[in-house]
Formats: structure tokens, sequence, C-alpha cells
């Protein structure tokens, strides 16, 4: 009888030691069949295995650690890899074109970051997702994945970091506030100080503030990314505003977009707006899109795309799903789908077949 108490109270002390830290070990395999078409004088069409149609491939690490005090700190380690041959994708290491490596092995490219958190919030060192690109993901029905990706982030001006930015600091709002949500991000592109005109190139600053409670989702995002202005780059300012409602039978989501880059002697302005939905069905999920994105620059090149796809869930963690869509050219513009080339003022079709698993 001793020994059995005795061996509860070593498991029920196990149990508290791994409730107090723990390291997970997570991921995504996605593999797609993904074919482009382009039209018009001097384009092409591609077909090829690729990753990351519905949801990108990833390797990850994370874990955390309770200190007590209702604080705890934890580390994220995140690399994202081209499953159709086993390389890991590129990353940036100052926020500028100049820095960008990888592409062999995995690369901690999609999150690498250490964080302390507490009732007051989290505070989260390393590369990270920017604010201004979480309501383009959140407020796309395809997640910003695939061939029905939201044309205000194809087509988007915001440069290096309208998805992630490297060496930044962020802060997180406390999960307990009513529904209301938001993060803090300063970014640097770590040149040295030598008084040039690019010295603050890379380095920026951004903010996300919204609400979300029951079947409404609502947040707005605005960032402002530094660099030396030339003819064909300058000081880059993105805005955008997102929203979703449940309706039960369905999800809608809207999302406005603007972005400046400050170049000379001309500005450069971009304004993008999306509206879709997703569609519960049985096992699976229709998803459909419409998104555009225009920018102020000689002709207004404008680009129009339509997208439909559906997903059906064989398990939680596996998934088959097929994407079809169309973008349409004007003033200039010349955007193409899955690789494919298409002529200025062309249309372009892409589809997707694939299949995910996640663990």
């Amino acid at each position: 009888m001793k020994k059995s108490l005795v061996a509860l109270a070593i498991l029920a002390a196990a149990g508290v030691a791994s409730a107090q830290s723990s390291v997970t070990l997570f991921g995504v395999v996605d593999a797609v069949y993904a074919h482009g078409s382009g039209s018009g004088v001097g384009s092409s069409s591609k077909s090829q295995l690729t990753d990351s149609g519905y949801n990108s491939s990833r390797l990850g690490f994370r874990g955390t650690e309770d200190l007590g005090g209702g604080m705890s700190a934890s580390f994220w380690l995140e690399a994202g890899m081209n499953n159709d041959n086993g390389s890991g994708d590129l990353t940036s290491l100052n926020n500028q074109t100049g820095g960008t490596t990888g592409g062999g092995g995995l690369t901690f490219n999609r999150r690498s970051t250490v964080s302390l958190a507490s009732g007051l919030g989290e505070l989260r060192l390393g590369r990270d997702y920017t604010p201004q690109f979480w309501n383009q993901t959140v407020f796309d029905p395809f997640g910003t994945n695939g061939v029905g990706t939201t044309q205000t982030l194809n087509s988007s001006l915001g440069g290096n970091t309208a998805v992630r930015a490297s060496n930044s600091i962020g802060y997180f709002l406390p999960g307990n506030l009513g529904g209301f949500y938001g993060q803090f991000q300063a970014y640097m592109g770590e040149n040295n100080k030598t008084g040039a005109a690019t010295e603050k190139d890379g380095n920026g600053s951004a903010i996300r503030l919204g609400y979300a409670n029951g079947p409404i989702n609502v947040a707005m995002a605005t960032s402002s990314t530094k660099f030396a202005a030339t003819a064909t780059t300058g000081k880059i300012r993105s805005t955008n505003l997102g929203g979703s409602y449940d309706f039960g039978v369905a999800q809608a989501m809207a999302l406005v977009t603007r972005d400046k880059v400050s170049s000379t002697p001309t500005s450069v302005t971009g304004k993008g707006a999306l509206i879709g939905a997703l569609v519960p069905m049985g096992a699976g999920q229709i998803r459909v899109a419409y998104s555009t994105y225009k920018t102020d620059a000689a002709g207004t090149p404008k680009s129009k795309k339509w997208a439909l796809g559906y997903v059906h869930n064989l398990s939680k963690r596996t998934a088959l799903y097929t994407t079809f869509a169309r973008v349409t050219n004007s003033g200039g513009a010349s955007q193409a789908l899955n690789g494919a080339v298409t002529a200025v003022n062309a249309r372009s079709t892409g589809y997707d077949f694939g299949i995910k698993h996640s663990f």
C-alpha cells in the first residue's frame, strides 16, 4: 500500500513538472499539383508539383516554461520547407533585398522567436509575422496560400516586410480584454551608422488593433518601413482594414488595403480590396473570393482575380483540396498564376489539386 502511494506521488509530481515545462514538435506537409497558363504574345504555361497550396508546409519546435507568478517563457522555431524537393525556404536577414539567404537546408524563416508572457501581455523577440500581414491572411478565405491567394498581397507594394520582419521586438496585448486584441512591432535593418542615406533601410514599426467576439472579427493595421528614396524604392507605408462575420451558413470576409512608396521624384500608391466567403458543406468547405489591386503608376496598372475552391477533410489532420483562379490585367499589369507568364493586359488562369497533412 505504501509503495502504491509513493508511486502515485511520483506520478503526480511528474505530471506537475510536465505541466510546468513542455516542448512540442509540429508541422504541415502539403503537396500540390499546380498548373498556370498565360495568354498573349510571349506567354507561357507551367505545370509543377509544389507545396503549400492549402497550408504552408513547415517543420517547427515550440516550448513553454512556467516561471511562476503568472509568468512564462517560451520559444518558437518554425522552418518553411519545399517538400516536393526537400529544400528549405529563403529568409531575409535584414528586411532588405540584399539580405536574402537560405534555400538549402532548413532555415527558420517562418518564425524564430523567444518571449516572456504574463497577465500584462507578451514580449516577443526575433523573426515574426508583421502586424500588416495578419489582416491579409486572416480575412482571406484562402489564407494567402495557393493559387487563390488574394491579389491585395500578390500585387502589394509592401516590400520585404509585407509578410514577416527579422530583428523585431513585438508586444501583444493580453487575451483577457473582452475581445479586444492588439500587437505592436518594431524591426531593424541593422545597418552600420555611416551617414549614408541607406543606413536606416529595413527599419520600421507597425501596429494592429482588433476586436473579436462571437461571430464578428474586425481589425486595422498600419506600418512604416524606411528605405532611402530612389526612382524605384522609398519609405513604405501600408494600412489595411479587414473584417469577417459568421452567419452560420457562411462566413463573409472583406479587406481594404493601401500602400504608398515614397520614391523620387514621384511617389506610387497602391490600393486593393477583397470580398469573399467560407461556406461549410458536410465534411468540406467551399472557398470563394474576388480581389483587386491597382496603382497610380503610369497607365494605372490593375489586376482583378476570381478564385473558387473546395476543401474536403478526411480527418482532423488530413484534407484534399482544389482551387481554380483567373486574374485579369489592365493598364500595363501582367500578373500571372502558378509560375506562368502572361502578356501585358492579358489574362492568366491556374488551378491546384493537393493534399495536406498536419502533425
